[in-house]
């Protein structure tokens, strides 16, 4: 509410918007009674019609429910809040956004964790691992706590009273399982540890160029992540930079379309690689490989954008077998070199790997 006064304050002038989007109508009172309550009633018009507020230099403050998306389209907006995204429609936000493209905007998406199936669940996680523009952020209860906004015990007369998938969604922003996850969100949270000081004894290596990453991870002697490297360059120095990453230690590498040249090349330049084609069957094999390393703690891996990664992975049963994939809109870059390079120690001939 600050963040939203704050802009309209500061570039405000008649006839500039600034929205406040709730999953209903009227549940968007709630901050718009606050608003008033917080300001001087001597630098606002309050239209209670309409649920907004005229400010002093014209700006104008509106207080929308998301249930008739339809509603949200034609105006240009100058910034937006969208409070609850996880419970608000996706249409919502279509129509949000598009207000925002002439005035090219900022707006905060705020709220609790539900699930994983969502639209602000994916543009948290494409804001997790850095999209150009975007921020993520996360405020659980021990910052509330710390901060002297809530109080303990309540916290854990709320864990004692509530379902844990609930209470760890609500409290500590963690979203619960959807089903669909191969490999089990207890079992990636409790494989995460510390990069390893140790020498990698194998690597694997997703290629990518512009839209998806460029990722390395090594592997030490016991499956722990000693070198996790995630970029996006030309080929060229995509290629230089791998070459001097994995020296002649044995790397397992994305060989799809694209990535076979770069093999060969890699090959020719006398890196000990190998390449690895990407089709549904080889992947599923892949990614049920990765599955049983990381349910019976073979593998261990840094937290960060590859643990959320391969929290949101999927997979789903079709007529060709078994599909495996991120959703729509977010990468699996990172999961692909950590399958990779678990499936080297046999396919490079690594026989004491863990």
């Amino acid at each position: 509410m600050a963040w939203l006064l704050e802009q309209a304050l500061t570039l405000g002038a008649p006839g500039r918007h600034w929205w406040w989007i709730a999953p209903i109508y009227a549940q968007a009172k709630i901050p718009f009674r606050r608003m008033k309550r917080g300001l001087p009633p001597a630098v606002y018009t309050a239209n209670e019609r309409d649920q907004s507020l005229t400010l002093l230099n014209g700006a104008m403050l509106w207080f929308k429910g998301g249930d008739d998306p339809d509603a949200l389209y034609g105006e240009d907006v100058w910034g937006a809040v969208i409070d609850e995204a996880s419970r608000c429609k996706e249409e919502s936000w279509h129509a949000v956004r598009s207000t925002l493209t002439a005035t090219r905007g900022p707006i905060r998406l705020i709220g609790n964790v539900k699930g994983r199936r969502n639209w602000f669940y994916t543009l948290c996680r494409r804001a997790e691992a850095g999209e150009p523009d975007m921020k993520y952020s996360k405020i659980t209860a021990d910052h509330a706590v710390a901060a002297g906004v809530l109080a303990g015990e309540e916290i854990a007369d709320a864990e004692r009273a509530l379902p844990a998938a609930v209470f760890r969604e609500l409290y500590y922003a963690e979203p619960s399982d959807d089903q669909g996850n191969p490999f089990g969100f207890d079992a990636i949270r409790a494989a995460i540890a510390p990069v390893s000081p140790g020498p990698p004894a194998v690597f694997g290596i997703d290629l990518a160029k512009s839209v998806d990453w460029t990722v390395v991870v090594g592997l030490d002697a016991q499956g722990h992540c000693c070198v996790f490297e995630r970029f996006q360059a030309p080929w060229e120095e995509t290629t230089r930079r791998v070459r001097t990453t994995i020296g002649t230690t044995p790397a397992l590498i994305d060989s799809t379309g694209v990535g076979d040249p770069i093999v060969e090349r890699l090959q020719v330049a006398g890196a000990n690689v190998e390449g690895y084609h990407f089709t549904q069957p080889s992947k599923q094999r892949l990614m049920e490989g990765l599955a049983v390393a990381i349910q019976q703690h073979e593998v261990t891996y840094p937290d960060g954008v590859l643990t959320s990664e391969l929290e949101a992975f999927e997979y789903e049963y079709t007529r060709l077998g078994v599909r495996y994939a991120a959703p729509e809109g977010l990468h699996d870059d990172c999961v692909c070199a950590l399958a990779l390079a678990v499936q080297a120690r046999g396919t490079l001939g690594v026989t004491r790997f863990f």
